[in-house]
């Protein structure tokens, strides 16, 4: 069986929810997902879900089969067209790449590469299982790209990234794109760009989750298993110390009412966090299940030995737990306020632009947020990000 009316089923519910290029419906429709995924049941692999392939020995994910719908989305930004030669930055199970290989056309070439040779080896055999395909599937540290076919028309990361690293952009060749995954300080955004003078300007911005870069150029993110059975586990944009979030959470906390509407369509998407990210350097994420709060993922502050995160249950709330939850709560509970008076911006909403840092010798400039009205700089080791709203 190919399961042709299962890729129809699953296409149309995309198009149903999302807005989705008819390059990228067609070869959604081709492609055999479930041939990528053999471990899980035909049926199953065409819901519109992420698949988790690969874990390490803390339990936590590090290869998956991205959802259907950002890896529509992000294909969609990218833009192959016949001919193109594409760079691919983690192989995953090979069904994006094969994905890029329909777009590309018979003459293209896609090239995916990936830091774990179990995870390369997989995705070459899932490739060689769905037909003849002109992508080839390398074991190779993805931030040194792959220079042997350089340059590219397109490179598309499917791994977070925390930074663009040079090899990419010199790779890339004239009229080159991008589309990464890319971090906002423990945020990610699936940013398109492409060159413009001496920097990169996006083109487009979209939500985004995915599994963090290995290796040399993996980023300052931390995540911490706080619990076991039920998971429960605290994301920091970068190292520090905090005290035993895990359980303070069962202690009784303190609620700030925030509005009277349901906090769950509220928080629906992204903002309230991208938001927390560019503005406050103790924000945090919590994700799992906590026995007393019952929380699946949300954002908060953290600072030492208490947490406030928003309430993902009844009226909009924060909820402080720990002797300082009360006054972290508050404040908490303002930038969702501020957030609010400015449009509750999402990351459609944002205008980035990566420059080469000074650190680099490429020529970059410095930065003041002062003389940037409204932006955010960020400061990276290759690049300097200016964050700012359209």
């Amino acid at each position: 069986m190919d399961f042709a009316i299962q890729r129809e089923a699953m296409v149309a519910l995309l198009r149903e929810r999302q807005a989705i290029a008819e390059p990228v419906a067609a070869a959604m429709l081709a492609v055999p997902r479930h041939v990528f995924v053999p471990g899980v049941a035909p049926e199953d692999a065409y819901r519109d879900e992420p698949i988790v392939t690969k874990r390490d020995d803390e339990g936590r994910p590090i290869s998956s089969s991205s959802q259907p719908a950002i890896m529509a989305i992000m294909l969609g930004q990218l833009g192959v067209e016949p001919g193109h030669r594409v760079l691919e930055i983690g192989a995953g199970t090979g069904y994006n790449a094969a994905l890029l290989a329909r777009l590309a056309g018979p003459g293209g070439r896609v090239v995916s590469v990936d830091i774990d040779e179990d995870v390369a080896g997989q995705a070459r055999r899932h490739l060689a299982a769905a037909g003849p395909l002109r992508a080839e599937v390398v074991c190779a540290d993805g931030g040194l790209g792959w220079p042997d076919l350089a340059p590219y028309d397109r490179l598309i990361a499917t791994v977070g990234v925390w930074d663009l690293a040079p090899a990419w952009l010199a790779q890339l060749g004239a009229g080159g794109r991008l589309v990464v995954p890319l971090d906002l300080r423990g945020v990610q955004v699936s940013v398109a760009m492409e060159r413009d003078g001496d920097h990169w300007v996006s083109r487009s911005v979209a939500p985004c989750g995915f599994m963090r870069m290995r290796g040399p150029y993996a980023g300052t993110e931390v995540t911490i298993m706080l619990r076991r059975d039920p998971d429960l586990v605290l994301g920091l944009p970068w190292p520090r110390e905090v005290g035993d979030v895990a359980a303070v959470l069962d202690t009784a906390p303190t609620d700030v009412a925030i509005g009277a509407e349901p906090a769950s369509p509220f928080l629906a998407g992204m903002g309230v966090s991208l938001w927390l990210a560019l503005h406050e350097p103790r924000w945090c994420a919590l994700a799992g299940k906590s026995a007393a709060t019952g929380y699946a993922a949300t954002a908060g502050i953290v600072e030492g030995d208490s947490i406030a995160v928003l309430a993902m249950e009844g009226p909009l709330a924060a909820r402080g737990h720990g002797p300082d939850g009360g006054r972290l709560a508050e404040e908490l509970a303002a930038h969702v306020r501020a957030w609010d008076e400015a449009g509750r911006p999402e990351a459609t909403a944002l205008r980035i632009e990566a420059h080469p840092s000074p650190a680099t010798g490429s020529g970059g400039r410095s930065f003041d947020e002062a003389e940037l009205e409204g932006a955010v700089v960020i400061r990276k080791r290759h690049t300097t990000l200016v964050v700012a709203l359209r």
